[in-house]
């Protein structure tokens, strides 16, 4: 195989298989369906709700969670925000009441901003209850540090990486799902959207950001070199689109500058004939997942 069939390969295999697809969507209807069921008399089974997140986004794994916003009416936010005391938590509190109507209780959990429903198979869910603004944004509830409301606006990040992705050949969505993979197998502590903030800033301005699967060796190399060259004392990015603040969960370079030797070492054992050996440093850093 190739450095172009290696990756390619590799692509593959970390994302969400066709059945849980299906298994996916037919858990997005139901939630949608008891939602508006509740809140607006009707059985749609796709009207006020939306993917966000990494899968919303589209640089999601075969091991993320899947994260849904669904939207609510305004008379429902004035009567949470009437509260004297922590509307948001009893917000959370009746949407996971609701959901319970059609979904298992003891898979149900209400904390902090999302009401989390986790299924055996592992393919788990977190609601985001939410209000439509003027603007496009949305309003959600955050019960922790006793009730506070935030504001989102999925739609543009969302807008923003599909905008990048098709300038780049596909290739921005990939590099999110591939520094997922690293990142889930040596435990580095980045989460996802910040993944994806790097991930979009890198690309937006690499040389080869519209090549082929053959040029992946070469993008993971630039990008692990990007990550490791971080401001270790920056707390925090603008994400695209939105323009919000994320925050680093802790620190990330000195690993991605561990996978960025490996990855050296392997495009220059793939150079020097030794196949091998280049995908076994490849394996080092994504996996198991990467072809043998």
């Amino acid at each position: 195989m190739s450095v172009s069939n290696w990756f390619n390969s590799f692509c593959s295999n970390i994302r969400i298989c066709d059945a849980d697809v299906e298994t996916i969507i037919s858990r997005y209807h139901r939630i949608t369906k008891r939602i508006n069921t509740d809140y607006y008399s009707s059985s749609s089974e796709t009207a006020h709700s939306l993917y966000i997140g990494s899968y919303g986004r589209g640089t999601e794994t075969f091991t993320s969670d899947i994260d849904v916003l669904v939207e609510l009416p305004y008379s429902t936010y004035e009567k949470f925000n009437s509260y004297l005391s922590n509307g948001q938590s009893a917000l959370l509190q009746e949407v996971k009441n609701v959901l319970g109507k059609s979904f298992s209780t003891t898979n149900l959990k209400g904390d902090g901003q999302i009401v989390s429903l986790v299924f055996a198979d592992g393919i788990n869910f977190e609601v985001l209850p939410s209000f439509r603004n003027n603007d496009g944004s949305f309003t959600f509830p955050n019960a922790n540090g006793g009730g506070s409301w935030k504001i989102t606006d999925p739609k543009s990040e969302i807008s923003a990486v599909q905008e990048m992705n098709d300038k780049c050949n596909g290739n921005l969505k990939r590099l999110c799902r591939m520094a997922r993979a690293w990142r889930d197998v040596h435990n580095v502590s980045i989460s996802g959207i910040l993944i994806d903030v790097f991930a979009y800033r890198f690309i937006s301005t690499w040389e080869n950001r519209d090549k082929s699967y053959s040029y992946y060796g070469l993008m993971s190399r630039d990008f692990f070199k990007y990550l490791s060259e971080r401001d270790a004392k920056q707390n925090s990015w603008k994400v695209m689109g939105s323009n919000r603040y994320v925050p680093r969960t802790g620190c990330f370079e000195t690993k991605a500058n561990t996978a960025y030797s490996l990855a050296c070492e392997a495009i220059k054992k793939e150079e020097q004939g030794y196949h091998y050996t280049a995908i076994s440093k490849w394996r080092e850093i994504y996996g198991s997942k990467f072809p043998s």
